[in-house]
């Protein structure tokens, strides 16, 4: 019954938004097939799929209990956290276990590892707690690229392209952003500050789509088909602003989105890595 219920309060259909970046990372920074299932990659990969969820959900529902209350989506497609000391004891497990990653990997995966395991106790604790100080709420959420750069970084020995990082930094930006949405009324009656609720539902599409096509620009730098690939998202966002779409229910597709589109980067990478480009 614990299992089952932190498993859940780790948001299942969200894994690999942290998990899927790992993937990506070290598709794109191996120089060799062989690499890609050394014993970092698969620790990586095991870490940010499970244990990084339990750290990133159980912070946040801890120190959002009272908000929460007013919340409807965690009666249905989330669990409410009402005090269990299983919650506590889970998120400092999966902290103790991210730290003791940082002397195992390479030494340029490092930093990677330990902003992520920071910027995931900065966004949601008090008094930093920056999901409250938009648009830091906003641009913190970059974190979620942070599992990509530790797995590039460990497998290729060196940092990944920054046009990578911006084009990453920007998508998860927008995708935070999105994803508040709609939550706007339950967050402006709790007198929750976010982007989201500054611009308004229209206006944090628009700043979505905007943000998702600068995204797209900078991978487009890299690899031209990259941007054409992530140019998806400008689309989907002016799609939901202007063709009279339920954002929230719109929202429960982008796992599924975000699957696809991590997918076909995954294997453009791996047919780089067999075919040389």
């Amino acid at each position: 019954m614990t299992i089952g219920y932190l498993l859940k309060q780790s948001r299942p259909r969200f894994w690999l938004y942290l998990a899927g970046p790992v993937l990506v990372g070290v598709t794109f920074g191996a120089d060799r097939p062989t690499a890609l299932v050394g014993v970092v990659p698969l620790v990586l990969f095991a870490y940010f799929l499970v244990p990084a969820n339990v750290y990133l959900y159980g912070v946040n529902d801890v120190f959002d209990r009272e908000v929460d209350r007013r919340n409807p989506k965690k009666e249905r497609r989330e669990v409410r956290y009402r005090g269990q000391r299983a919650t506590p004891l889970a998120v400092i497990a999966s902290l103790v276990a991210g730290v003791a990653l940082l002397p195992l990997v390479p030494r340029p995966a490092a930093p990677w590892i330990g902003g992520f395991l920071l910027l995931g106790a900065a966004y949601r604790v008090p008094p930093v707690r920056l999901k409250v100080r938009p648009p830091l709420d906003s641009l913190s959420n970059g974190l979620y690229v942070l599992p990509g750069g530790a797995a590039y970084a460990a497998v290729a020995g060196g940092q990944p392209p920054i046009a990578a990082i911006a084009g990453g930094w920007l998508w998860a930006m927008a995708m935070h952003t999105f994803s508040a949405v709609p939550d706007v009324g339950p967050d402006r009656k709790s007198g929750i500050r976010t982007t989201a609720t500054v611009l308004g539902a229209r206006g944090a599409l628009v700043y979505c789509a905007t943000t998702w096509g600068l995204a797209a620009l900078a991978f487009a730098t890299l690899d031209w088909r990259g941007g054409v690939l992530l140019a998806v998202y400008p689309a989907l966002a002016l799609w939901v602003l202007t063709g009279n779409v339920d954002v929230g229910r719109a929202y429960w597709y982008f796992p599924a989105i975000n699957t696809a589109v991590g997918a076909i980067l995954t294997m453009a990478g791996l047919w780089g890595l067999t075919h040389g480009g």
